[in-house]
């Protein structure tokens, strides 16, 4: 039991949906048996029940592929069962038309008439549902029920049913096969969605990440670009000073060295600012991102006041967390806590979803998150706490040293 629930809950959302349509449509195979197979027994000869039987079996089966191919068709696996669909439509039409015939010059009898004719309707309704899987014009969806009403109508009045018992049985096809219809078309554009909204916050989550990198290009550009064209411009004028012996080549090598120096400064502190994270301002984020994408997301804690490190580094585990649910996740539910606890302040987040949302104890990202909090004394756990939980809890002392950015050289800030 626990590997089947394990199974279920590594998938994701939209993968769930799609095993609940594909085995919703498998059982309406088996439903279609039992409703009309089972009073068979007893109502007329045993050869002709095992007769019916198996043709009822044969397109329950049939309307069971039919819809499993759709679905593939559906998702982009497979063509369009063009095939499948002519056949379970001859399929359907034979045991329709044998169950009338059945009915009207078969064994005498209610029970006989209420069985035939039960197998009559079913097939017919059944078998336009499936059929409407693999179809997507609106318009031939509407002749598709149309026709089959009509054909119920058009079978039963020739082989000897009255005109007002035709016209009832054509009208009920007609609503039966509608609904189911309707029911195959709504669960195609259901499962559709759902997709297009999982692609949709992926999209989401990598344009974010595009956007930040395209902000922090542009800030480098800024800096370096004119920098390094007033470098440029002084080289070649010192070059110049240079080779006919003057002495002001020194003094613009001097300026392009104090050019040099304030640049690097200047990368370090875009660096820096590109790297420190505000608590406040990424748990307010996380909590808007995660209710957008349909995460009961509660926080709780107020981190005002914590010195710039620690909301910076904790911000860093708040942004990797809150990326992981996102992108890994079928989680429901998110707390996030920031807690005092005596000289260090402990920060926890906790979702649903443990084997498909944590992303792995012992990814890049939390790697990266590990090394982080070890500059600041700070330590992070991470890993599935209950059934169905995984937590992750980050500490860091509220009184931390960290050396200075600007003092760090600029090829550490590149390699940090």
């Amino acid at each position: 039991m626990r590997e089947a629930g394990g199974w279920w809950r590594r998938k994701s959302t939209p993968a769930k949906v799609e095993t609940y349509t594909r085995w919703s449509f498998h059982f309406f195979a088996v439903a279609e048996v039992a409703a009309v197979g089972v009073p068979l027994f007893g109502a007329m000869p045993g050869w002709l029940t095992a007769l019916l039987l198996v043709m009822l079996g044969g397109h329950a089966v049939t309307c069971a592929v039919t819809a499993s191919r759709a679905l593939d068709w559906t998702r982009g696996s497979r063509e369009q069962p063009v095939h499948m669909l002519w056949t379970l439509g001859a399929i359907t039409a034979t045991v329709a038309t044998t169950a009338i015939a059945i009915t009207e010059h078969g064994p005498s009898g209610e029970d006989v008439d209420a069985a035939a004719g039960g197998i009559f309707a079913v097939v017919l309704i059944f078998g336009a549902g499936a059929i409407a899987l693999g179809i997507r014009d609106r318009k031939r969806i509407f002749g598709l029920v149309a026709g089959f009403a009509a054909g119920a109508g058009g079978i039963a009045f020739p082989l000897g049913m009255p005109g007002p018992a035709a016209l009832a049985t054509a009208v009920a096809v007609l609503l039966g096969a509608g609904f189911f219809a309707f029911t195959s078309v709504f669960s195609v554009w259901l499962l559709t969605a759902v997709y297009e909204l999982d692609e949709a916050r992926e999209t989401r989550a990598r344009l974010a990440v595009a956007e930040e990198r395209l902000r922090f290009g542009r800030d480098l550009h800024d800096v370096m670009g004119r920098n390094l064209a007033v470098i440029a411009l002084k080289s070649e004028l010192a070059v110049q000073l240079a080779r006919r012996g003057r002495e002001e080549a020194v003094d613009q090598m001097t300026e392009v060295q104090r050019i040099a120096q304030e640049t690097q400064r200047e990368v370090r502190d875009v660096v820096r600012g590109y790297r420190e994270a505000d608590l406040g301002a990424e748990l307010a984020g996380a909590r808007g991102v995660l209710t957008a994408a349909g995460i009961d997301c509660e926080v709780t804690g107020e981190p005002a006041g914590l010195p710039a490190e620690v909301q910076s580094a904790l911000g860093w585990v708040v942004r990797e967390a809150t990326t992981n649910v996102l992108r890994h996740g079928d989680t429901k539910r998110c707390t996030v806590a920031v807690r005092t606890e005596e000289e260090r302040v402990v920060l926890t987040v906790e979702n649903d979803g443990v084997l498909t949302s944590s992303g792995g104890t012992g990814g890049s990202g939390l790697a990266g998150l590990r090394e982080r909090l070890a500059a600041v004394a700070g330590t992070l756990e991470a890993g599935p706490v209950r059934q169905g939980a995984f937590r992750l809890v980050a500490q860091v002392p509220l009184a931390v040293e960290v050396p200075l950015v600007a003092e760090m050289p600029l090829a550490a800030e590149g390699n940090a």
